[in-house]
């Protein structure tokens, strides 16, 4: 019974390698790759038609600038300023627990989709007017997620350290990471096992426009 089941699992193909795993991480750096492609088309695309539109649609001076105080806001335009950078990484390979902690776990030693959520949700607390995750600008439907050790961001993977980046009041900033109870957890894993921690004050900062897609597909209008 044991062949039979495994004849018909197999289906001609080795049980015993990591083969299929290994197409289906090529298979994801492929998509990434082709939905960066993607997006810089994208971004080409709707600077011609934003383009186009401001030379045909005709409104006033007020709209205009109205128009551009909600592109801010909404995270498609380029935003400047002083700036706060936050970089998490992985525990290094020979990582060991300081003296007083219990030997590690292999979940221990990597970064969590919690852990950078807590600083981007700080960030945002302490007043943060735009965040760039990696090379992408977050909007309001963006979603940090991660799959295993890597970051899925708005189609895009990547891999640690991740960097986040906030244009705000520094010093607002730095002590909103100080005050979140999920980074103190977070810190106490930084003295436990090593993982990445680093905080760096910026004072001129350009954060990119988003350039994806802000087509909505299951938000629904409120009655």
């Amino acid at each position: 019974m044991i062949f039979v089941t495994s004849f018909n699992t197999a289906k001609g193909t080795n049980l015993r390698t990591d083969d299929s795993l290994l197409r289906l991480s090529d298979l994801i750096q492929q998509r990434s790759h082709e939905n960066a492609e993607l997006d810089e088309s994208t971004s080409a695309v709707r600077e011609d038609v934003d383009a186009l539109a401001r030379r045909d649609d005709g409104s006033t001076a007020a709209e205009d600038e109205k128009l551009r105080a909600l592109e801010t806001a909404a995270g498609t335009e380029k935003l400047g300023g002083r700036a706060v950078s936050v970089t998490l990484n992985d525990a290094p390979p020979n990582a060991q627990a300081a003296p007083g902690y219990p030997e590690p776990q292999a979940n221990d030693l990597v970064i969590h989709q919690q852990d950078l959520q807590a600083v981007v949700n700080a960030l945002w607390q302490g007043g943060a007017r735009g965040i760039q995750v990696m090379d992408q600008r977050l909007i309001s439907t963006s979603a940090v997620r991660c799959v295993g050790n890597t970051l899925i961001l708005q189609g895009r993977v990547y891999s640690p350290p991740y960097k986040v980046t906030a244009v705000g009041d520094p010093d607002r900033l730095k002590r909103a990471l100080t005050a979140s109870p999920a980074i103190q957890n977070y810190q106490l894993y930084v003295k436990a096992y090593g993982l990445g921690w680093k905080v760096d004050e910026r004072e001129a900062v350009t954060l990119p426009g988003y350039s994806g897609t802000v087509d909505l597909h299951y938000a629904k209008p409120v009655q």
